[in-house]
């Protein structure tokens, strides 16, 4: 089994910051990415950014400039500055694992909730 557990969320003033942390553990081999992807209420669960083990990074287009993503050892952050009220959404962390049963998988962590006020 691997576990992905997310912290960082809140509730924040627009222009504000927030940084959202997530750490993978478990029978873990390698991870091949890991990221982000959010979705709001009554919308689809959408691209934020992910990291691929070789460094390098997507964005998706609502908040390059804004966000920034990195990562260490099976862990992923997220550094969100700028927020606007349309980032409110719950935050889901992701991460594509071999596992030591050698077989590739992608995992979910539970969702953080992120709030902008106006």
């Amino acid at each position: 089994q691997v576990q992905l557990v997310e912290s960082g969320g809140g509730l924040v003033q627009a222009g504000g910051s927030l940084r959202l942390s997530c750490v993978a553990s478990g029978n873990i081999v390698s991870i091949n990415s890991m990221g982000w992807f959010r979705q709001a209420p009554g919308k689809q669960r959408e691209l934020v950014a992910t990291v691929a083990s070789g460094g390098s990074r997507n964005y998706g287009d609502s908040v390059k400039g804004r966000f920034t993503i990195s990562t260490a050892k099976n862990t992923v952050n997220l550094q969100m500055n700028s927020l606007k009220p349309e980032d409110t959404a719950v935050y889901y962390c992701n991460a594509q694992v071999l596992t030591t049963a050698f077989m590739q998988r992608d995992y979910w962590g539970q969702g953080t909730q992120v709030s902008v006020s106006s």
